[in-house]
């Protein structure tokens, strides 16, 4: 069965996630995804707050920044939520918006090169192991968790969009999260790279693909939706995004489904009027029609 998420948006602020992360649990959602974008909210504090705020409802991070991040602070973070949360922390990485990383002097001259270090070390840690690395971004010297995740090793997802960064999350992270900038087609050419980088690596285990689909419903949906796209510079993209009742939406989860993913989070545009019945709308009016 797909999976269904919907996101809430960094333009909210963050007094507003408590109701929305309680009613995405009551509704029976299955995931809540948050952005860490520079300069609005912190992708940790946030996702720490809706799982404490809720019973049974997954919260994703999409995605944490890795410039911005010592991978052993990434690594206490996302065990110390997998101790307290069991099962319910999902935890994207990626390089960051190029130009925020260099507002705030992190940006590195290789990204990929970052990228892989971090995943490398990253998944190492959560799998309590001690590690000692001297890479050209990622240096440890003997540092392990005392508190490492409880049970089966913690999935780390990579959130990336160009072909190098592709393979490389095949390779070496365990899922990939692709943006609202990606249509059907491009999510296939996707799953294809993201298993070069598989095969590669002698990796057979599965490899979770998660899309987020920009979502709009009510009498101004179509509107909406061409002005955050034209905004983005992707109104000439075909397939991008979708506009209109429960049956529409479904029917582009279902396309992106057909394509590869595995999970579909529905992202609303920025200009949501009613951020709360969004996510109403996705839980309760769309989940039933998607298989």
């Amino acid at each position: 069965m797909t999976q269904l998420g919907a996101i809430f948006r960094p333009q909210l602020p963050p007094e507003d996630l408590r109701s929305i992360a309680r009613l995405a649990d009551e509704t029976g959602l299955e995931e809540l995804w948050l952005w860490e974008d520079c300069f609005r909210e912190g992708g940790v504090s946030a996702a720490a707050a809706a799982l404490a705020w809720t019973e049974r409802v997954r919260v994703g991070i999409g995605l944490l920044p890795v410039p911005l991040r010592n991978v052993a602070v990434t690594a206490m973070e996302a065990a110390t939520l997998e101790r307290m949360f069991p099962g319910r922390a999902v935890i994207a990485v990626g390089h960051g918006v190029q130009e925020w990383m260099g507002q705030v002097g992190a940006r590195v001259e290789s990204p990929v090169t970052l990228l892989r270090e971090h995943l490398v070390a990253l998944r190492a840690l959560l799998r309590g192991e001690r590690l000692t690395t001297d890479g050209r971004y990622v240096r440890l010297d003997d540092v392990a968790l005392d508190w490492p995740p409880i049970g089966p090793a913690v999935p780390v997802i990579a959130g990336v969009t160009g072909p190098r960064s592709l393979r490389l999350s095949g390779e070496c992270a365990d899922g990939t999260l692709l943006t609202a900038s990606t249509p059907p087609d491009g999510v296939r050419r996707a799953r294809q790279l993201i298993d070069e980088g598989r095969a590669a690596a002698g990796r057979t285990g599965p490899h979770r693909l998660v899309v987020y689909l920009l979502a709009a419903t009510g009498a101004d949906a179509a509107e909406r939706l061409r002005k955050e796209l034209t905004e983005e510079g992707l109104a000439d993209v075909p397939g991008l995004g979708v506009a209109g009742d429960a049956g529409t939406v479904a029917k582009a989860v279902q396309r992106l489904a057909e394509a590869g993913a595995d999970t579909v989070v529905l992202q609303p545009t920025g200009d949501e009027p009613d951020p709360e019945g969004f996510v109403r709308f996705v839980a309760e009016d769309v989940r039933p029609l998607v298989p």
